[in-house]
């Protein structure tokens, strides 16, 4: 599904560059479909247990894994050419939070850069798979504004039943 849906689904018509960084693999389902695609990913994951257990699943590989924060990534700034992050954005345990994650990928980006991914929407059933879990979700209609207000431009939101993507490019240099 993620192979043949979702990732198709979030970069279609969007160019990436070769130097992605994916902000919350979590266990690195997407990771593993990602490095196949680009020559060279970085992972950013808070969570030290998954962190360590990425890391060494891609040793020897195109990835490299790093544990931290994305409101506050350990990266120079024009890092990466495009930025990723899949149905994490509601693990973020605050919409000041989430805020400060836009900017830092506003900032990792290099100019003409693309931040590209997705997340769910509020369901019964994504509530239930979260009940012991942190759950802000982002509300799909109001996250190109917060996109906007990070400085991106060329936002774009697009919302299906349980989910939406979203991309939005760091203008070019001047």
């Amino acid at each position: 599904m993620l192979n043949e849906k979702v990732i198709p689904w979030a970069l279609k018509g969007t160019e990436m560059g070769g130097e992605i960084l994916e902000i919350g693999p979590g266990p690195g389902l997407t990771t593993n479909i990602l490095r196949q695609r680009f020559p060279r990913m970085t992972c950013i994951e808070i969570d030290q247990r998954l962190a360590s257990s990425l890391s060494r699943r891609m040793q020897n590989t195109n990835v490299t894994v790093v544990e931290g924060s994305a409101t506050d990534m350990p990266f120079p700034d024009n890092s990466f050419s495009g930025v990723v992050s899949f149905t994490m954005l509601h693990h973020v345990p605050s919409p000041q939070l989430q805020d400060q994650l836009i900017a830092e990928a506003f900032r990792v980006l290099r100019p003409g850069g693309t931040f590209a991914g997705t997340d769910s929407t509020l369901s019964p059933s994504f509530r239930l798979m979260h009940l012991w879990d942190t759950m802000v979700i982002v509300p799909p209609e109001t996250f190109g504004a917060r996109l906007e207000a990070a400085g991106f431009t060329d936002v774009f939101v697009d919302r299906v039943k349980k989910a939406f993507r979203f991309r939005a490019r760091r203008p070019p240099a001047a």
